[in-house]
């Protein structure tokens, strides 16, 4: 199946640490990802990013130069990428839009802007029972479902951390990885590592780093003629579950349950079918918990699932390529990365990475603290 709409060009920006502006950063991801399309800005009559601005479409319209007929700007974190692909697809099939650029970059790691002293709204209901514990936002929250999920169901913290043992194996293989050259991991290292939230260590928790990237749609039929190997949009979902997790009835069941599950219908396939998945790993539960959610193993059986190398370079499960959040780069919102991997992987472009004969990729992001899920299943003909 199919909606008739490709990504016909795919490209990061500069990552790790640049000294760049947003907006630089923003121009470079754009500028490369329509020349691996073949266009040019005067192409472009739609816009999706957002981190820019308080209006970051028409932000990013007025640097350019353009005035699009169709733009989305929705902040929904990490997740905001895989939605904006579906916003996209529904409007090229409309007719309102002919060329959608969805984009992202951040020079937080330049700029020193990271901060997790947290971002609870004094006004908000939720202030009230969770800001006077002084939670680091959104880590504190993660750490309350990783501690939730091994009581629940009994996994070590050696198994969790084969996640981010996985993810440096992949960085290895990865020149653009900022965790490239730096050498392998054990479990003993992420163990080791500095206690930032328990049970969460240092090594457990993604990078801060600058970078981006952003990817080109267009109609199936008109990629056809473009440049490069159209990879089809062939399904996508979404869900907003929460805004914090006062009221959040069970911590280690989240939104991606129902996302994957449009997605893959949509789609016409099932989890058996992807041949290479990219998951948000802002923190190694959040990949335990997405692979659960998706239908790629069963509650409680994803640290069992994973083991044994399944997940690394070589094994069954070819799982966040590119080395991810955790030893790849994380500029804040990383779920445009794990589309950009997607494409190079099923296009075959990903060096010594590449999954032999890729055909279907999953991208799933999730954004806020377990708050927001969207799943986009792409495809390609070989």
């Amino acid at each position: 199946m199919s909606t008739g709409v490709a990504i016909a060009g795919a490209a990061e920006c500069d990552l790790g640490v640049t000294n760049r502006s947003v907006l630089g950063l923003q121009a470079q991801a754009v500028k490369r990802a329509l020349d691996d399309a073949g266009l040019t800005l005067r192409d472009v009559d739609g816009i999706a990013t957002t981190g820019v601005s308080r209006f970051s479409a028409t932000q990013l319209a007025d640097y350019f130069g353009i005035e699009p007929r169709w733009t989305d700007s929705t902040y929904a974190g990490g997740s905001a990428f895989e939605m904006f692909v579906a916003r996209a697809a529904q409007a090229i099939q409309a007719g309102q839009a002919e060329t959608v650029v969805i984009s992202f970059a951040s020079n937080q790691r330049s700029a020193r802007s990271r901060s997790l002293g947290g971002v609870v709204e004094d006004h908000t209901p939720e202030a009230q029972f969770e800001t006077p514990y002084g939670p680091l936002y959104p880590l504190s929250y993660y750490a309350m479902a990783a501690q939730r999920y091994l009581h629940a169901y009994g996994g070590s913290r050696e198994q969790l951390a084969e996640i981010a043992v996985a993810a440096r194996e992949w960085a290895l293989l990865n020149p653009a990885a900022f965790r490239y050259g730096k050498g392998p991991l054990t479990a003993a290292d992420v163990l080791g590592s500095a206690m930032i939230s328990s049970p969460l260590t240092a090594l457990d928790c993604c990078l801060v780093t600058d970078g981006g990237g952003a990817i080109v749609l267009t109609s199936l039929e008109r990629a056809r003629d473009l440049r490069r190997t159209p990879v089809e949009v062939l399904g996508y979902g979404e869900r907003t579950t929460n805004t914090s997790m006062t009221a959040v009835p069970d911590l280690t069941v989240t939104g991606a349950v129902g996302s994957g599950a449009d997605a893959f219908r949509r789609a016409g396939v099932a989890p058996a079918d992807i041949d290479v998945v990219q998951v948000y790993d802002s923190f190694t539960i959040t990949v335990a918990l997405t692979l659960e959610a998706l239908g790629f193993c069963g509650r409680g059986e994803a640290l069992d699932w994973i083991g044994g190398g399944r997940i690394r370079p070589g094994g069954a499960f070819p799982l966040n390529t590119s080395g991810g959040g955790l030893s790849y780069c994380h500029p804040g919102q990383f779920g445009i990365l794990l589309l950009i991997e997607a494409v190079a992987q099923l296009r075959g472009d990903a060096g010594d990475r590449q999954v032999p004969d890729a055909r279907l990729a999953v991208a799933h992001g999730t954004g806020g603290i377990l708050s927001t899920h969207a799943t986009v299943v792409l495809g390609v003909d070989r």
